[in-house]
């Protein structure tokens, strides 16, 4: 199932301001983040939408694709509906990968647009198993509960499901992972809905899409990644990057 990636890019972030610029190995993060997306199987193009003309200028320096979008926009959701809007090129299948995921992998990539053959599915996602109680009880670890056949019931910065014998060596604890596949006119549905109840109490975007009735597919995966916030997280996504290569 052939898709397009759209990875949105803004300059202005309030914790790191031009984060997607800064060096990795002598490479803008945001080329990293391209680049790897670039080998998935699955994905027929990619396109970077961004609000800066230095993030436009510096994707077309590497040879990558970019499209300029508004700077008032509330999320990377909203900005990936605006260049779909402008892409002559979208297909039904949109995947949404952060751009500061630089440690993100084709495989991930493929493993989600192929959570779409289920034409049940609305949007498709990844999770990974957790391990550690210390990761269960992290808020800033999101937590995703799913069905036998993989659609998500909730996610949730709590520790769910809640083990009321506290026992974690014998129960599945899921790590959300932030990368997403719409179909088209499911992103363009979407990004016109005002946030809900749930979303703005957990700060958690998919849960305006459950309280819609809109089905998540969820899938395992085992790789991990690391988003970038700090300087300090670029440090830790450094020495991986170096390891890998």
């Amino acid at each position: 199932m052939a898709a397009i990636v759209i990875i949105p890019a803004r300059y202005g972030s309030t914790r790191f301001p031009g984060k997607p610029l800064c060096h990795l190995l002598g490479k803008p993060m945001i080329q990293h983040v391209y680049e790897r997306v670039r080998d998935a199987l699955l994905v027929s193009d990619v396109f970077i939408a961004t609000d800066s003309t230095a993030i436009f200028s510096a994707v077309e320096g590497f040879g990558g694709k970019a499209v300029m979008t508004s700077a008032e926009h509330r999320s990377g959701t909203d900005r990936i509906a605006e260049a779909v809007t402008k892409l002559s090129e979208a297909g039904e299948i949109i995947v949404n990968v952060q751009g500061d995921e630089p440690l993100i992998r084709s495989e991930m990539v493929d493993a989600v647009i192929e959570l779409m053959e289920d034409e049940r599915a609305a949007i498709g996602t990844l999770a990974k198993r957790i391990r550690t109680p210390e990761e269960i009880e992290d808020p800033n670890v999101v937590k995703v509960v799913f069905n036998d056949e993989g659609f998500a019931l909730y996610f949730s910065r709590s520790s769910i499901p809640h083990h009321r014998d506290l026992n974690y060596d014998d129960t599945f604890f899921y790590k959300h992972i932030g990368i997403y596949a719409y179909r088209k006119d499911v992103l363009l549905r979407f990004s016109r809905l005002a946030p809900t109840r749930l979303e703005e109490i957990e700060k958690l975007e998919q849960l305006r899409a459950l309280e819609h009735g809109l089905t998540i597919k969820v899938g395992e995966t085992r790789h991990e990644t690391i988003g970038v916030d700090t300087v300090m997280d670029m440090e830790r996504v450094e020495k991986c990057l170096s390891l890998s290569s």
